[in-house]
Formats: C-alpha cells, structure tokens, sequence
C-alpha cells in the first residue's frame, strides 16, 4: 500500500472516531494534518467528501433531535459567508490558506479550552452560520465557530451535535458543489476518498466504542494536543 494512502486512512480514522465520540472534529483534525500530505486545495476537498459522507452515516438516528429553527438561521447566514468564502479558495495564497486554517484551529482549540462563554442570540445564529459558511467553502472547516458558539452558549450537548451534524450535511454539500464548479477537481481526489471510506467506517464504531468505554476528561487532552500541534505545524512549515 502506497505511503500516503495509509496515512490518509490513519487520519481518517482517527478523525472520524473523534467525530463520532464527540459530535465535532473531523474537519479539525482530517483538514491540517491532510494538508502534510497533499496540496491544500486537495486536502480540503477530500475532507469535504468524506465529511459528506460521515454526516449523511450519522444524521439518520439522531435527526429527532435538531433543533429546526436553529438549523434554519444558520443554513439562511451561510449564503453570504459562502460566497465570501469562495474568493477565498479560488484567490488566497497557497501559504497563507495553510498559516489561516493553522491559525484558526489553534485560536479554536484554545477558546474551547478555556470554556468561553457566549450569550446566544437570532443575530449570533445569522452571524455564526455566515462565518462557519466562508471556513466551509474556503478551508472545509465549518466547525470553529458552531463549537465556540454552541458551546460557550451551554446549549446542550444532543441538541448541539444533532443541530451542527445536519447543517455540516448541507454546508459540505453546497461548498462542494461550488468549489467543483469554479475551481474545479481531479479524478484522484475522488479515488483516495473512496479509498478512505473503510476507514472512516471503522472509525465511526471506533469512536462509539470509545466513548463508552474511555474517559471524556482524556480523550479530550489527547485530541487538544493534536489540534494545537496541528496548527503550530501549518503555521510555521
């Protein structure tokens, strides 16, 4: 098995466990360390594939749990930040779209540490959806600010996974659909997602296993460690 195929199945089980335990991460974890090993651009939409793949494997059973309204104000707040967000992929250096996505997982990860809080508002649902939509089309990273936001709001942990899972549903699929219409893609990208499927099948009952049987409080700081070494290396390499 070639190289680079096997780290992109490692990567992708390890961040789709994370994603299955907790409700987040996939692209936090897959995005950066994906970068390492391919051109960013590739990177991003291999990510975005597979993210498709795993919201639409995980959404069924917990769909009852979303919180509609919610999903509404953050899928109408996306429009204008996916546009942004577009520019940003077609337009952006390559370098600085690597130090950005570093920059924005670290400042994340940090935020999330430290617990901050956040009073929600209809206007900060808007203003969430339309910042997350700009990360999805340009990084393939939604979940920064619905994490922050969601979080330091203390809205409940089902609401908040069943909620962020459906709208990464529609925001993968329209971000993917807009950077194969203006930028393009390759045959390889959708060979190597689909080489990855296995693994993030597997990685889906790793995680659900995972969470069951490992302390949260650990699974935590070993994937806070991944985050802030993935972040410092696309900034600095």
């Amino acid at each position: 098995m070639p190289t680079d195929i096997l780290i992109l199945l490692t990567i992708v089980l390890l961040a789709a466990s994370l994603q299955a335990s907790t409700g987040y991460g996939f692209s936090m974890i897959g995005t950066p360390i994906l970068m390492i090993v391919y051109p960013p651009h590739t990177a991003i939409q291999i990510n975005i594939i597979l993210s498709i793949v795993l919201s639409a494997l995980m959404i069924y059973k917990i769909r009852n749990e979303v919180d509609t309204k919610l999903l509404k104000r953050l899928i109408i707040g996306s429009f204008p930040g996916i546009v942004v967000g577009i520019f940003v992929y077609l337009y952006l250096n390559i370098d600085w779209l690597k130090f950005s996505v570093g920059l924005i997982i670290l400042l994340a990860t940090v935020l999330i540490i430290f617990k901050v809080k956040i009073n929600r508002s209809i206007g900060k649902d808007f203003t969430s959806g339309g910042i997350s939509g700009a990360l999805t089309t340009s990084i393939g990273v939604p979940g920064p600010p619905l994490l922050l936001y969601f979080s330091g709001s203390q809205m409940g942990a089902k609401t908040l996974r069943s909620t962020t899972l459906a709208y990464y549903l529609f925001i993968y699929t329209i971000s993917l659909c807009m950077q194969v219409a203006f930028g393009g893609t390759e045959i390889a990208i959708w060979l190597d997602s689909l080489y990855a499927l296995p693994a993030l099948i597997v990685g889906v009952f790793v995680g659900q296993f995972l969470f069951k049987r490992m302390k949260q409080r650990l699974f935590f700081i070993i994937t806070y460690i991944i985050l802030i070494g993935s972040g410092l290396y696309l900034m600095l390499f």
